[in-house]
């Protein structure tokens, strides 16, 4: 049987598909390693550490829900760290209502992952608002971006 130049990356494609991804990190010297089961490194780049918001709203969305529940069953599984969830906003809107609006933000992310079992006493919040951005820029790809929370875990 032969099998075209095509053929051959439609199966290395496929198998690629098929496998389940290593959970990895960048190495100081750009290589690539796994990262540990139980480690920063591996709830950052496996389960996520953020989530998004919709414009000028706390609400979680279901994409967050997910993201969340992974969270908890992760922070469950690992009960040596603590967590502080960090909430924030675009570029729009006074300091001050950005302010509010990361810490409500920060408040149903806390709440959510507390309603999933995580104890309240590993978890606490604060709001950044728009004081630090992921991404610098006056557009909704930006502002996308920085409608966030995130969970930091200590």
């Amino acid at each position: 049987m032969r099998t075209g130049i095509y053929g051959v990356m439609a199966l290395a494609l496929l198998a690629g598909a098929c496998s389940s991804p290593e959970p990895t990190t960048t190495t100081p010297t750009g290589g690539v390693a796994r990262a540990e089961p139980g480690s920063v490194a591996e709830f950052q780049q496996v389960v996520g550490d953020r989530v998004f918001f919709d414009l000028d709203s706390s609400q979680l969305r279901l994409d967050a829900r997910e993201t969340l529940t992974k969270q908890a069953t992760w922070l469950k599984q690992y009960t040596r760290y603590a967590a502080t969830v960090e909430g924030h906003a675009d570029e729009r809107g006074t300091r001050e209502y950005n302010l509010a609006l990361g810490a409500r933000r920060a408040q149903s992310v806390q709440s959510f992952l507390a309603s999933q079992g995580v104890p309240g006493a590993r978890l606490k919040n604060i709001s950044y608002g728009k004081e630090r951005p992921e991404v610098v820029g006056s557009d909704e790809g930006a502002w996308q971006r920085n409608r966030r929370g995130v969970t930091s875990l200590q």
